[in-house]
């Protein structure tokens, strides 16, 4: 069965302050314990702020590092997953299922991309 990568992107500068809310919190762990139970996940975490990432550019024969935040990233990567499921559609329906349980403040796209094999 294919596997697929789950990137999530987030606004971090619509995030709240707080962090996610214990609701969320709880209605993630219930789809993540059922997408488990499934069978289809395969791996998930979320990532830490980028102020705590850095960047390593190579660009010209040369290597550059940048460390966080950037600035100029408005939509960045806050977290993924891994997923095996029998195909692109049953990838992209989890997906949608993981959206939903985010409440209407937070803006959250997924990229949905199947793993290259081989």
């Amino acid at each position: 069965m294919p596997r697929y990568l789950s990137l999530v992107r987030i606004d971090e500068t619509a995030v709240p302050a707080e962090g996610p809310s214990e609701e969320l919190m709880q209605r993630m762990g219930e789809l993540i314990e059922e997408i488990t139970k499934a069978g289809v996940m395969l791996d998930t975490a979320g990532l830490t702020p980028t102020s705590q990432g850095t960047r390593v550019h190579w660009e010209g024969g040369k290597i550059s590092v940048t460390d966080g935040p950037f600035t100029e990233a408005k939509e960045v990567v806050g977290g993924y997953a891994i997923m095996q499921c029998k195909d692109k559609a049953e990838a992209l329906e989890w997906t949608k299922r993981f959206l939903k349980v985010h409440e209407e403040f937070w803006t959250v796209t997924c990229e949905v991309r199947e793993i290259a094999e081989g």
